[in-house]
C-alpha cells in the first residue's frame, strides 16, 4: 500500500537530497586547451564558487609553491561569478617568472578565502623540478613569547645586549616540520626590522607542539625600545617588545676621560716648562746668602744696650721700664737765691 501512495504524495513533497546538487563540493577550475604559448589565450571555467564573488586569475610557475611571487601578476584578470557560482573567461597567456610545471590559479578577492588550481603548460617556457619541501608542516604560535636572559657587566659598558626568544609553536599541517628555518628581526622606532635567518635543530611532528629558542643580539651600545619579530614561511608569527637600558658605564668613562686627561696633560706641561726654562746667574748664591726668615708668631728677644751714654743702669740695679735716669748735663740749672750776710 505504501509503494502505491508514495508516487501520489511525491509532487507535494520537497525534492530528495540525492537529486539536489551537493552543497559541500569545493570550488573548482578547468582550462581549455591544456597547452598554449605566450601571447595566446586559454579559456578558464569554474563552478562551485559563491554567487557574485569577485575572483582573480593568474598563471603561476612551480605550482605556485612560492606564492604569488611565482605568478605573472601583471597579466592577471578578474571575473565575477553568476547566480549559480560559475564563470567563464578567456585569459591571456603570459610567461610566469618561475619555470613550469605551471597552473592557472583562481582565488577570491573579497569575502571568505577560497582558491583552486588547474594544471596548464606554457609552450616554450622552461621546465624545472619542484623544490623539495623539507618543512611540510604549518607552524603556529600557541603561547605568549618570552625574552629570557639578562645583561652582564660588559653590557653596562657598551657590549651588545643579548637575549633568547622562547616561543611555543604547534604543527597544524599534515606532515612533520624538520629543522625549520625562522626569520628573526629587530627594529627600533620607525625603522624597518633587520631580518636574520636562523635554523632550529629539531622536528615538530604533525599535531604536536615544541618550544623553540632562538638567540637575539643587538648592536654594541644599543639602548631604548626595540621590537623583536619572528617570521616563518613568509608569515609573521609574533612581535615581542624589548626595553634596553642605557650603558651608563660608557658615560662614566667619557666623564672621567674629560677630567683626568686634561689634568695629566697640564701637570706634564708644567714639569716640562720648569725643566727647560733658563736659570739667571747668581740666583743660587743669593738664595744661599739670604737670611733665613723668622717664623711667624715669635718675636726676637729684646736685649738692652749697654755702655756709656746709653742710659743703662749700673750693674746690680734694676731700672723701671718706663723711667731711665738722665745722665746728660742740665743746661737750665736754677740759681739759688743769695742768703743774708753773703757777699
Amino acid at each position: 500500500m505504501l509503494p502505491v501512495l508514495l508516487p501520489a504524495l511525491a509532487p507535494g513533497l520537497p525534492l530528495p537530497a540525492a537529486s539536489a546538487a551537493p552543497a559541500g563540493d569545493p570550488p573548482s577550475a578547468a582550462v581549455s586547451p591544456k597547452e598554449t604559448g605566450a601571447g595566446g589565450h586559454v579559456t578558464v571555467t569554474g563552478r562551485g564558487w559563491r554567487p557574485h564573488a569577485l575572483l582573480t586569475l593568474l598563471i603561476c610557475g612551480q605550482n605556485m609553491i612560492g606564492g604569488t611571487n611565482s605568478c605573472a601578476n601583471g597579466d592577471g584578470r578578474t571575473v565575477t561569478t553568476d547566480d549559480h557560482g560559475a564563470f567563464r573567461l578567456a585569459l591571456p597567456v603570459a610567461e610566469p617568472p618561475k619555470p613550469c610545471p605551471c597552473v592557472v590559479h583562481v582565488a577570491t578577492a573579497t569575502g571568505p578565502a577560497a582558491a583552486a588550481d588547474a594544471a596548464f603548460k606554457v609552450a616554450g617556457h622552461p621546465v624545472a623540478p619542484l623544490p623539495q619541501d623539507v618543512s611540510a608542516g604549518r607552524l603556529a604560535v600557541l603561547a605568549q613569547p618570552r625574552l629570557t636572559g639578562s645583561s652582564g657587566l660588559l653590557t653596562w659598558f657598551g657590549a651588545p645586549p643579548q637575549r633568547e626568544l622562547a616561543v611555543t609553536v604547534g604543527n597544524l599541517g599534515s606532515g612533520p616540520a624538520k629543522d625549520p628555518v625562522f626569520q628573526v628581526g629587530t627594529s627600533h622606532g620607525v625603522f624597518a626590522p633587520k631580518w636574520e635567518d636562523q635554523q632550529w635543530r629539531g622536528t615538530v611532528p604533525a599535531g604536536r607542539r615544541a618550544e623553540v629558542r632562538l638567540p637575539v643580539e643587538l648592536a654594541a651600545g644599543a639602548h631604548g625600545d626595540y621590537l623583536v619579530s619572528l617570521k616563518y614561511g613568509g608569515r609573521l608569527l609574533v612581535e615581542q617588545p624589548w626595553e634596553v637600558g642605557r650603558p651608563w658605564g660608557v658615560t662614566l668613562f667619557w666623564v672621567l676621560l674629560c677630567v683626568v686627561v686634561p689634568t695629566a696633560v697640564f701637570r706634564i706641561g708644567m714639569a716640562v716648562v720648569d725643566r727647560v726654562r733658563p736659570h739667571r746667574p747668581g740666583t743660587d748664591a743669593r738664595h744661599r746668602s739670604a737670611p733665613r726668615p723668622r717664623r711667624a708668631g715669635k718675636a726676637a728677644p729684646h736685649r738692652p744696650a749697654t755702655g756709656p751714654g746709653t742710659g743703662a743702669p749700673p750693674d746690680g740695679t734694676t731700672a723701671l721700664p718706663w723711667f731711665t735716669p738722665d745722665t746728660a748735663p742740665s743746661t737750665t740749672a736754677t740759681e739759688r737765691p743769695p742768703s743774708k750776710g753773703s757777699a
